[in-house]
Order: structure tokens, then C-alpha cells, then sequence
């Protein structure tokens, strides 16, 4: 079902946006945060526990999807929806992130990307045109143009023609997108050159998406300040009515630091990774639960939590399954660890309400850092 964004105000002191869409008949607002489901399923949660997380986009990968089990098959299932039992909105990627990291540079054509198959070795070819073809028949809510992943590191001569050839690729997608009920949305390129990311968004930004994405920032290990500077090399030149997306960012200060850009949406598989080795999220900062500190803790994550596992178990107790290798342990620290970004989401749209977003920034920092800080 498409939907249409709204923006409601802008923050007086930054520009950080609030915002809402509607999708099936329920308000969903913005700034959020959205999980990521690679393989129809975001790991160790049930579609269930995603609602009572307060979940809205999730995010599948078209890349792992078309090798298995194959978008004829969810096409039969009747889409992504009904094969993985979620009602809410998905986005799919456009499956250019995991191609890049497969191939090789010589592999880059004007037609597509070849690369080797991680499954079975065999040689695959990825256009813009299959890339399409694949999300229509996933059937997603929005689905991503295919676009190149250059490295940070990058020379401008080579980051311009990747630019430009994306700009084209973005074009052909286009061109033969046929899911009426499936929104498209472009992606902004251009590593950390400022004329780059400006000629990338203003050409991205002629051909009508109906939302932009900034990509590269989470490719190359980058800094802080790199990865800031290219959001405010890109946002001037991104429409103030359509949807604006950070790819691949997930840190909590990142996604503050997002928002007070100009950006509504995040994604980021961190938090059930960290989760699967152990680590939470607090606002006093992340801990390890391998910790032997915490064998004999029997306090929740957090006091302050309102999720699942903060609300019925020990840091003790999730202790112990981890270092038991039991997979119950990384479920209740993903449930935790999704439900704290969302919910300082949450905090981050009531700071944009009241116009106080510095000032939560400042508090959040001094919290979940101290003085270390920089």
C-alpha cells in the first residue's frame, strides 16, 4: 500500500524534521528507526514481538532474498507480507551494498555487476533493470534504486564516474518500475566530496523519487565527522516533502546526529549483532554481559526499559545464556537493543515537539559517554 509522507514541523534550533505517513489506517512518525529482517525475518524475533517493540518499516534484503528462496516463490506466497506474516511497511534494498562487496572493480559495466555467488560460487549479473524486477515481485512498500558502492576511499575521478553512472542506473530502474502499490526511492551518492554529493542530489532529485536515501557513509569504517560532513553536503538539495534515509547507520549518537540533519529514517543490523555477542545498550552507555561483574546481577538491562526482557529477566540470567551459547539469550538482548533505539526515537520525535533536541542531545551524551566523549 503506498503511502504518502507528511512533514509536520521543523525543529527551530536544527533541522530536524517530525513527520508522519499513514499505512493501513495507522499513524507511523518520523524521525524513526527501522530493523533490519535480511532474510524475511529479523534475527531470532517473531513478527509479534516486533509490534509490541513498537517496529514500524522493517527492512529485507533483495539480495539474499533472489538466492533464496527465490522472489517467484515469495511472488506465490503473495508477497513479502504474507510470507513472513508482517502487516506493517517493508523496504527493500536494492541488493547493491552485498553485490559491490562480491565484486570486482573490473566487474563494473555500464549494463550491471558481475560477481560470485557467497552460496555456491556461481557467477551472478545484477542490473538495475533485475534489480527492480526482483523488488516488484517481493512486493515491498518501498523498494531501493540500484546503485554503486565505492569506497570511501575513492579517488574523485573515479567517484564521479560512479556518481554519474548510478544517476544513469537510477534512470533505467525507473523506467521499468511496474509496482503501482510499491514506492521507489533514489539513492544520493558521492563519498565525501562536496560537489559530488551536491551534483548527486540535485540530478537524483530531477528524476521524482518518491523519497531519497543518502548511501556511502557506512561502507569504509569511516569517522564521525566524515560521515556528518557528507549528510550536510547532500540534505540541502534533498525536497523538504519526501522521505529522507540514512543507510546503514545504527550508533545511537549517529542517529541523533542524523536527525538534527535532516533525516527521518535509519537502518542498521546493530543491534541484534551486538546483541548475538552479548552487548546492550543503555543510556550509560553499551555493556558486555560476558562480563563476570554482571554473573551475580540481578537487576534488569535497564531500570528505565519498558521492554520484554527488561520487564521479566536478570542480567544474571542473560548471562548465563550467552556464555551457555543458548539462543534465548541473543533473543532478549535483540528485544532489548531494538526496543532502545525505537524508543529513543521515540524521545528524539517528543525533543523535536518541545523544540529541546540539543538539549537531549547533550544529556544523552553525558549519560551514555561521561567524558570520554569526543
Amino acid at each position: 500500500m503506498k503511502f504518502q509522507y507528511n512533514l509536520e514541523k521543523v525543529e527551530k534550533n536544527t533541522k530536524a524534521r517530525l513527520g508522519y505517513f499513514i499505512y493501513n489506517d495507522k499513524k507511523i512518525e518520523t524521525p524513526m528507526f527501522m530493523p533490519v529482517g535480511t532474510q524475511a525475518t529479523v534475527k531470532t524475533l517473531a513478527p509479534e514481538e516486533l509490534k509490541e517493540i513498537g517496529s514500524g518499516i522493517i527492512l529485507a534484503n533483495t539480495y539474499h532474498l533472489w538466492l533464496r528462496p527465490g522472489e517467484d516463490i515469495i511472488a506465490k506466497a503473495g508477497g513479502l507480507h504474507k510470507f513472513m506474516n508482517y502487516d506493517g511497511p517493508i523496504l527493500t534494498d536494492s541488493g547493491g551494498y552485498q553485490v559491490f562487496s562480491l565484486a570486482n572493480p573490473k566487474d563494473i559495466t555500464e549494463e550491471g555487476v558481475k560477481f560470485k555467488n557467497h552460496l555456491n560460487g556461481d557467477t551472478l549479473f545484477l542490473t538495475p533493470e533485475k534489480s527492480i524486477a526482483i523488488q516488484n515481485k517481493l512486493d515491498s512498500d518501498i523498494a531501493m534504486s540500484f546503485d554503486e558502492c565505492p569506497p570511501a576511499s575513492a579517488t574523485h575521478e573515479y567517484m564521479e564516474e560512479s556518481v554519474k553512472r548510478t544517476i544513469r542506473w537510477a534512470k533505467r530502474g525507473k523506467e521499468v518500475h511496474q509496482n503501482p502499490n510499491q514506492m521507489l526511492f533514489g539513492i544520493v551518492q558521492g563519498g565525501y566530496f562536496p560537489d559530488l554529493r551536491k551534483y548527486s542530489a540535485e540530478e537524483t532529485v530531477k528524476l521524482d523519487f518518491d523519497g531519497y536515501s543518502i548511501g556511502g557513509v557506512a561502507n569504509d569504517n569511516e569517522s564521525k565527522e566524515d560521515m556528518y560532513k557528507a549528510l550536510d553536503y547532500a540534505i540541502p538539495y534533498l525536497p523538504e516533502n519526501k522521505i529522507r534515509y540514512l543507510m546503514g547507520v545504527g550508533e545511537p549518537i549517529d542517529l541523533i546526529e542524523g536527525v538534527i540533519r535532516g533525516i527521518d529514517i535509519f537502518d542498521c543490523v546493530l543491534p541484534t549483532r551486538l546483541a548475538r555477542h552479548g552487548h546492550a545498550f543503555t543510556l550509560n552507555g553499551k555493556i558486555n554481559l560476558k562480563n563476570a561483574k554482571y554473573k551475580e546481577d540481578f537487576t534488569p538491562i535497564s531500570d528505565t526499559c519498558d521492554c520484554y526482557a527488561c520487564k521479566h529477566y536478570t542480567k544474571a540470567y542473560i548471562r548465563h545464556l550467552i556464555t551457555s551459547e543458548e539462543t534465548f539469550g541473543a533473543r532478549l538482548l535483540s528485544i532489548h537493543n531494538i526496543r532502545f533505539l525505537i524508543k529513543m526515537m521515540e524521545d528524539i520525535r517528543e525533543a523535536i515537539k518541545n523544540d529541546n533536541i540539543l538539549e537531549y542531545k547533550a544529556n544523552f551524551i553525558k549519560n551514555y559517554y561521561g567524558d570520554h566523549y569526543e
